[in-house]
């Protein structure tokens, strides 16, 4: 840490013992001037199918809630500071004090928190919505009344984290919008003193999220939320002078971390695309609430918002697979859509469409989804999508390091390969960042081939934490077993490795790219690592050249989508999904093929889709001993079995 960080972080400890000891404290709210109704910032729930949101309004009343790997989070009264996956209940002491990271005294704190970002209060909202049906109210009302009864400013572990009151503030604010705001039936039947009590929490979430910021290597994808949180609730409450103060604060909080946080070129500066998600709903949703208060933001802000979406049009394939680079915890900001093939990703293309009127965000796999319906309506879906197509997605991200290759994209019969050549991540901790420099992945045809495995867990299980993050779970080069940049914990390096692009080219059906990292200069012996890739039509060759001096072993890593059915000959594997093959092979001897799948010990073979699930997989990797500088060859040849798939399903899928 720097020195003023050190500072900063010694003034906060002191002033969080002084806040457990009475001081500094959010004094009992003053009263809410509720004369001014502000303009709602959600476009509603036209168009929605109220089936679908009965339904699943239906299933939270019957106590049926799913966390992350469990099916149903437990059994109705809600128990807030219970976390559903251990059993464990945290204490109700003062929050700020609390050591989320210890299992033993909270359980799983991802678990814990999840459901206490209110998500569902929105999809009951959305039910009542739609039906003016009291028993969705009333459900909206038990858990409300019961959350604000368990869980007391500022004790127990739902006020230890800033990120997630501001979470929690967001959503609050979407449901109070769809039930009616102050004049709503649900403080008619349940009386004022519930309407005066959630205010007041609201109060304090605010001044909790003001006073608490998250800063220099901690300001990261937290600082946004919080500053969201803030904001949006400046917009939907402004029923107090400080609340006013504190949201203009945050809107420049927002703007400053729109550009700080994001590379020139539209990729977040985390290096990791879920994080991208994360943020963007943070940026879009705080920019319509601000909108529709006269708080417009700046166009810079809104540039930085539609080059983020240019960079997720440009790594996802034609059929709506993103790559999973980088960490992922399925945290989402909101669930607006109970769609069952909704897609975050896609909707928020569709949402940039209808912004932007850029059409090509509406051609491919974007759809208008429940959630793009609700922010900003569907009345301009229908003229943006007749018009779908435009410009060709980018094809470099120099800042991120980003830069894909292949041929016909968009196509049903697109090569789609994302080439990494990025920094490890934001600032000194790099806390959301995976040792991936020189990773690639492949796509052909809409199939995820080869593929980044994902990330699995965060607090908790630190063994497969550091696997999922390591090197030899990427599509890279490992060198004597040792990760590119060294982990100093869950969410820190010591270490980190810089990557840069060397070459770059494209056209119609040829692409080169030429990039290296110096992540092992570090050893005694320095080793760099550069690898080449051209593609030209189906075929693919990689070059990796180590340039060192003495003797190394080195693994080339292979990971295969779970869907994919594998086999092994000598050097060449054959890899198939549906009408797709790859073969893979190696063009000078290997010393040995480590193959696994689902293995436990070493760790390996797996693909995380989902936060605390992993499915088994093939992960192959070629070792070599080499000595001084050495190349070694790899090519990749991809074909479509248009009859297969023809005479399976009748057309293209």
């Amino acid at each position: 840490m720097s020195v003023p960080e050190i500072g900063h972080r010694l003034g906060r400890s002191l002033r969080v013992r002084g806040e457990r000891a009475g001081w500094f404290r959010a004094r009992r709210p003053p009263a809410a001037l509720l004369e001014r109704e502000p303009p709602a910032w959600i476009a509603g729930v036209a168009g929605l199918d109220s089936a679908v949101y009965t339904s699943a309004a239906e299933r939270l009343i019957a106590g049926e809630q799913p966390v992350f790997a469990l099916e149903s989070a437990g059994a109705e009264p809600w128990q807030w500071n219970r976390d559903p996956l251990t059993g464990i209940t945290a204490p109700l002491q003062f929050g700020k004090l609390i050591d989320y990271r210890d299992e033993r005294v909270v359980g799983n704190i991802k678990y814990l928190w999840e459901p206490n970002r209110h998500l569902e209060f929105v999809t009951l909202a959305q039910a009542y919505a739609l039906t003016r049906d009291g028993r969705y109210l009333a459900g909206l009302r038990e858990r409300l009344e019961s959350w604000l009864e368990q869980c007391p400013y500022p004790c127990g572990p739902n006020w230890a984290s800033a990120l997630e009151a501001g979470i929690r503030l967001v959503n609050w604010s979407i449901a109070w919008q769809l039930v009616g705001g102050r004049r709503s039936a649900l403080f008619e039947e349940a009386g004022a003193g519930l309407r005066e009590r959630w205010l007041d929490s609201i109060y304090r979430h605010a001044h909790f999220i003001r006073h608490y910021y998250s800063r220099h290597s901690s300001a990261n994808n937290h600082l946004i939320g919080e500053a969201a949180g803030v904001f949006i609730a400046a917009c939907t409450w402004p029923y107090w002078k400080e609340l006013e103060r504190w949201g203009a604060e945050a809107r420049r909080l927002l703007v400053d971390a729109a550009g700080a946080q994001t590379h020139p070129d539209g990729v977040n500066r985390e290096q990791a695309v879920a994080y991208q998600q994360f943020v963007l709903d943070f940026f879009i949703l705080s920019a319509l609430a601000g909108r529709s208060s006269g708080l417009e933001f700046p166009q810079a802000y809104w540039q930085t918002i539609e080059r983020m979406l240019e960079y997720l049009h440009a790594i996802m394939d034609v059929a709506g697979n993103v790559p999973m680079i980088g960490d992922a915890d399925d945290g989402f900001v909101v669930r607006l859509s109970q769609e069952r093939d909704f897609c975050p990703f896609r909707s928020l293309l569709a949402t940039g469409a209808i912004l932007f009127d850029r059409t090509e965000f509406a051609a491919g796999r974007a759809v208008l989804d429940d959630k793009t319906r609700c922010l900003v309506g569907g009345e301009r879906w229908n003229a943006v999508a007749r018009a779908a197509g435009g410009a060709s997605p980018r094809r470099a991200f120099p800042d991120g390091g980003y830069f894909i290759l292949g041929q016909r994209l968009g196509s049903d019969d697109e090569i789609r390969l994302v080439a990494d050549a990025g920094p490890l991540g934001y600032l000194s901790i790099a806390a959301h960042g995976h040792a991936d420099a020189l990773s690639f992945v492949l796509s052909v045809a809409g199939r995820e081939m080869l593929v980044d495995p994902g990330t699995y867990s965060y607090h908790t299980e630190p063994r497969w934490r550091e696997y999922f993050r390591g090197t030899g779970a990427h599509n890279t080069v490992r060198v004597d077993g040792l990760d590119q940049s060294m982990q100093g914990g869950n969410f820190m390096w010591l270490r980190h490795a810089a990557a840069r692009c060397l070459e770059f080219d494209f056209g119609t059906t040829c692409s080169r790219f030429t990039g290296e990292h110096d992540g092992y200069t570090r050893l005694e012996d320095p080793v760099v690592h550069r690898r080449s890739i051209v593609q030209d039509k189906g075929t693919i060759e990689i070059v990796d050249t180590l340039r060192c001096n003495g003797y190394h072993s080195v693994e080339r890593c292979w990971h295969f989508s779970e869907k994919c059915r594998v086999s092994l000959e000598g050097t060449t594997v054959v890899a198939q999904q549906g009408p797709v093959r790859i073969t893979l092979r190696a063009l000078e001897p290997v010393r040995e093929i480590k193959r696994l799948y689902g293995s436990d010990d070493p760790p390996g073979g797996w693909v995380s889709r989902r936060f605390d699930v992993k499915t088994p997989a093939e992960s192959l990797y070629f070792v070599n001993a080499v000595r001084g500088t050495a190349e070694l060859k790899t090519t990749i040849e991809c074909e479509i079995d248009r009859y297969m798939d023809t005479a399976k399903h009748g057309t293209m899928e």
